[in-house]
């Protein structure tokens, strides 16, 4: 039984009936109705913390779905999960192959940033200072070129850059 048909809470049933009204009425493909309901039974899981189930979902939602922005917010949401589960090269490389798809995720480029500057932290407590840099650099072209998409987001990274000295202007704000 798919997951949205399990769903318990009156909220997660009333999404269910509308996408299945929406899925219905929309002139598309069945492949793309098909890639779309193992989407949502993926980030339903997601939501549950059962990543292998959602992370099937987001297979087989793979394997249907032709559109590069919608496959780019499943390979996002595997990123997710892999990110979730400290499975940090795994990530970067689902963020950065959503990327590919669609240039214009602020959000994967924010994630490719958080990561980035985790792994610089972890240098920089074992005494590797140079790669910490690195890595720091990495992370701040990431939160660039992030905040320049949604300038009103991602206020503790823009206060970085400043702190940082990675920030030459006062542009975000």
């Amino acid at each position: 039984m798919p997951r949205s048909q399990r769903n318990d809470n009156f909220i997660d049933k009333s999404f269910t009936v509308m996408a299945d009204i929406i899925l219905k009425i929309l002139p598309t493909n069945q492949n793309s109705k098909n890639a779309f309901a193992y989407y949502r039974d993926g980030m339903s899981a997601q939501a549950d913390g059962e990543y292998a189930e959602a992370l099937a979902n987001y297979e087989e939602a793979l394997t249907l779905e032709d559109d590069p922005n919608d496959r780019s917010y499943i390979l996002y949401n595997v990123g997710l999960i892999h990110a979730s589960n400290g499975e940090h090269e795994r990530a970067l490389e689902f963020y950065h192959q959503s990327l590919e798809l669609n240039p214009r995720m602020p959000q994967a480029m924010n994630n490719i940033a958080v990561i980035y500057h985790y792994l610089g932290e972890q240098k920089k407590e074992a005494g590797e200072s140079e790669e910490a840099e690195a890595l720091f650099d990495q992370a701040a072209d990431y939160w660039l070129r992030a905040i320049r998409m949604a300038p009103n987001n991602y206020i503790e990274a823009q206060n970085w850059l400043k702190t940082t000295g990675r920030s030459k202007a006062d542009i975000f704000f």
